[in-house]
């Protein structure tokens, strides 16, 4: 086949987390080469008629959308699935609307409730009713890798919460919110569809391993994306709990699947859980078209399934061709 691997536009100075969809292209491209597939790549441009004469001059079989964001903001990645979508082009991923719900966590959450999955309380300015007791974590509403996450995003109280959100519009821009904090063990769940139904991969738990009790546990910007600091040194993914928890890992995978199913996905996703105490899950967030490069989390479940990345990445474009 034919496949137009299409991507955000990166400047050269841009962040770490932004220069990371070039890494993924590359790796993307050669596994499209080892598969026998004929590759090209290409910015996107949020113009209809600049894509539509790119995609008629390179006619591609199927496109592969690493679009992440738009003018450098998460939330006009939409664009892209929805002008693929008007040309009548397959491509990789989901379709603009499930990008769009799962992009805003205030929509997603909102969702989540009514079909009555767990996900954590939240808050939302600007009278933050709903903040009570204990602790909180304070996010950016569209924004997603980390963004603007650090230990001092965990606070206490509707002041901090306030405090912390003005501050972080103030340096980042968009939008924040507050959900309550879960102290437990984090998951993920990464999901790629075969045959029109989504495959539950070997499920990873992140480990915050030498992590000092007076921290939060969260897989906050520099545990990420800094590999010379200590959170990413001492932040791994680790496989092979579910002997121990063979019932958890069941509602997990039936949890995942009804996230895919509430929210339209396609292709492949990945959703984030936090797990209490007393075993109980609760949905942080749903990532379409999450991370592809090979060390990322759907690559290392994959390799824990016997899945090679090569064969990854072609079932991700034969799944956009045949949905």
């Amino acid at each position: 086949m034919r496949v137009l691997i299409v991507h955000s536009d990166v400047a050269p100075d841009a962040p770490i987390d932004e220069q990371d969809t070039l890494l993924q292209a590359k790796a993307i491209a050669a596994a499209l080469l080892e598969k026998g597939h004929e590759v090209s790549s290409a910015v996107f441009v949020p113009n209809a008629a600049a894509m539509e004469s790119l995609v008629a001059a390179d006619a591609p079989d199927v496109v592969f959308n690493l679009v992440e964001s738009v003018w450098g903001l998460g939330i006009y990645a939409p664009l892209a699935p929805a002008m693929f979508s008007n040309m009548g082009i397959p491509f990789t991923g989901v379709s603009a609307a499930a990008m769009a719900a799962t992009g805003d966590k205030l929509l997603s959450k909102r969702l989540l409730k009514s079909a009555r999955l767990p996900t954590p309380a939240w808050s939302q300015p600007p009278h933050w009713r709903a903040i009570g007791e204990g602790r909180w974590i304070v996010k950016s509403v569209t924004e997603d890798a980390s963004f603007g996450l650090d230990d001092g995003a965990v606070v206490s109280g509707r002041e901090a919460v306030a405090a912390r959100a003005q501050a972080s519009a103030a340096k980042h821009g968009g939008h924040w919110f507050a959900e309550r904090y879960i102290h437990g063990r984090e998951f993920n769940v990464a999901l790629i569809e075969r045959n029109g139904v989504p495959a539950i991969l070997p499920i990873g738990e992140m480990v915050f391993e030498r992590w000092d009790d007076s921290r939060p546990r969260i897989v906050g910007y520099a545990a990420k994306w800094e590999e010379a600091t200590p959170e990413y040194r001492d932040t791994t993914r680790m496989y092979g709990w579910h002997r121990e928890l063979p019932e958890l890992e069941k509602t997990l995978e039936k949890l995942a699947r009804d996230c895919w199913s509430l929210f339209g996905l396609t292709g492949y996703a990945r959703v984030d859980f936090r797990v209490d105490a007393e075993n109980r899950p609760y949905i942080l967030e749903i990532n379409p078209n999450p991370c592809l490069e090979p060390n990322a989390g759907v690559a290392m479940s994959c390799a824990q399934a016997g899945l090679s990345y090569a064969e990854l990445i072609d079932d991700i474009v034969r799944a956009a061709l045949h949905g």
